[in-house]
């Protein structure tokens, strides 16, 4: 089964060795760069407020070889909608509830692809995404709010079937792609080794954001007039912003 037959039918897919080891390095730095600079966030919660005045961030979800992936799902004229490091630090990274992405996104219509990029390896032992095959052809379900343990959206969607998880291993370098509708999620880290994956919403240019939140910049093709407006990419400062190639 290919990665789109994978799509279809089960709402995820995986695609191995993606992005060079050098960018992903670069990558890992700039978490632990974003961590010394906002000191009072968790590392779960590097969120898309971020991007805006981050040159590498916005370097890195405009690589050619990412949008070649989002390019199959959602055409050529690509935006991003928002980005957000997942960072669970060894022994004290949380979990995130089972949900579904898009029943969080103000976005008309809900036609947007994630790409899960993994920055270190993903693996059942430090928290790795975990699915549930097929719900991506459920409508969206009731999230409520969930604070039994502390977790990263703070909701989720109670009493969801697990029989059927499954753990979406990965090495650093490798993307997986899921559908907005997927029941996913992923445990807390307990292991010696941080778990960074950095999500990126991409959206094509025909969907509407109806609140003012994210980070659109346009990416790949043309604009839809009157659709969205978007944002000029920020231009490096050294000494402000985190240096990297090129």
């Amino acid at each position: 089964m290919d990665a789109m037959e994978q799509y279809e039918k089960d709402g995820y897919a995986i695609f191995r060795d993606v992005l060079d080891a050098e960018l992903i390095r670069e990558a890992s730095a700039h978490v632990e760069w974003l961590q010394k600079k906002h000191p009072d966030i968790r590392p779960e919660k590097l969120d898309w407020f971020l991007v805006l005045n981050d040159p590498f961030w916005v370097r890195l979800v405009a690589d050619e070889r990412l949008l070649d992936i989002a390019e199959r799902f959602i055409g050529p004229n690509i935006a991003l909608f928002a980005s957000h490091y997942f960072a669970k630090p060894p022994h004290d990274g949380l979990p995130v509830l089972w949900h579904q992405d898009g029943s969080y996104w103000p976005l008309d219509p809900c036609e947007v692809v994630t790409l899960w990029l993994a920055v270190d390896d993903s693996t059942p032992e430090n928290g790795c995404l975990r699915v549930i095959p097929g719900t991506h052809t459920l409508a969206f379900q009731e999230h409520v709010k969930d604070t039994s343990v502390e977790n990263v959206l703070s909701s989720g969607i109670a009493g969801v079937d697990e029989r059927s998880t499954v753990d979406v291993i990965l090495k650093a370098g490798d993307v997986s792609v899921h559908h907005p509708n997927l029941i996913h999620g992923s445990d807390a880290n307990t292991s010696d080794k941080r778990r960074c994956g950095l999500t990126i919403r991409y959206i094509p240019t025909s969907t509407r954001i109806t609140k003012p939140i994210g980070a659109p910049f346009l990416l790949r093709g043309q604009a839809v007039p009157g659709v969205n407006d978007y944002r000029e990419r920020p231009v490096y400062v050294e000494g402000e912003h985190f240096p990297f190639r090129h």
